[in-house]
C-alpha cells in the first residue's frame, strides 16, 4: 500500500498531526507531491486526480472530502489515490482563506450579504448548527423540542453560498495544480524510466562479458 505506515497512530496522534504533521506542513508537501509523482500510473490520470482532490477542498462537505474527491476522480477517469493525497491541499493553514474566498464569491453569485449579527462570528455560526443537530439528535429519542433555527441559518449564511461561491476558485486552484503537477509527473517518470533502462543496459553489458570471459 502506498500510505501505508509501519507504527499505528494513536487517535491523539492522529489529531496532532492533523493540526501539525511532524516537521511540518513544508515538509508534508513535499512528502505527499513524492508519493504522487511516484504513482504508477500515467501522468494525465494523475494530474486529473490531483484536480480532484484540489477542487473538493473547495467544497463544504467537510468530512466527506475524501469520498467526494474520489468519486470525482472516477468520473474524470483520474488517479483516485492522487486525489486523496490532493485532498491535503485543503488543511489548517488553508481552510480560513478557502473559506473567505468561497464565503465571499458565494454571497457576491448570490447577491446577499453574510448577516454577521445574527450569531456574531462564522464559528458561532458553526457551532451553532452543531448545537441544533445535537438537540435534534435528542429530540429524536426523548420529548424535547427540536430546534432549527442555528441550521436554517447555516445553511442560508454559510453553507449555501459555501458551495456556490467555492465552485469558481475551486476550478481555478484545481487547474492550477494540474498544469504544475503534470509536467513534474511527467518529467520524473521519463527520469525513473530512463534510470531503469541504463541499469538494465548496465546490467546486460556486465553479463554479455562475463559470457565472452566463460566462453574465452
Amino acid at each position: 500500500m502506498v500510505f501505508k505506515r509501519r507504527e499505528k497512530r494513536s487517535a491523539w496522534q492522529i489529531a496532532a498531526d492533523f493540526l501539525w504533521p511532524r516537521g511540518g506542513w513544508g515538509r508534508a508537501f513535499q512528502y505527499l507531491r513524492h508519493r504522487v509523482r511516484r504513482l504508477p500510473d500515467s501522468p494525465e490520470r494523475i494530474a486529473r486526480g490531483v484536480f480532484a482532490g484540489v477542487f473538493t477542498t473547495f467544497t463544504p462537505f467537510y468530512g466527506l472530502h475524501f469520498v467526494i474527491a474520489a468519486l470525482i476522480a472516477r468520473l474524470m477517469n483520474g488517479n483516485i489515490l492522487a486525489a486523496l493525497a490532493s485532498t491535503f491541499f485543503g488543511n489548517p493553514l488553508t481552510y480560513i482563506p478557502i473559506g473567505v474566498i468561497s464565503l465571499k464569491v458565494g454571497h457576491f453569485l448570490r447577491g446577499t450579504e453574510a448577516r454577521q449579527e445574527v450569531d456574531g462570528t462564522l464559528v458561532e455560526t458553526f457551532f451553532g448548527a452543531a448545537a441544533d443537530l445535537w438537540r435534534n439528535l435528542i429530540a429524536l429519542f426523548t420529548d424535547r423540542e427540536a430546534h432549527w433555527d442555528n441550521l436554517a441559518v447555516f445553511y442560508d449564511e454559510v453553507f449555501l453560498p459555501y458551495l456556490v461561491g467555492g465552485i469558481a476558485p475551486g476550478i481555478v486552484a484545481a487547474l492550477v495544480a494540474y498544469y504544475l503537477s503534470l509536467p513534474v509527473v511527467t518529467a520524473y517518470q521519463k527520469h525513473r524510466t530512463a534510470r531503469i533502462q541504463k541499469k538494465l543496459e548496465l546490467e546486460r553489458q556486465a553479463k554479455l562479458a562475463e559470457q565472452q570471459d566463460d566462453a574465452g
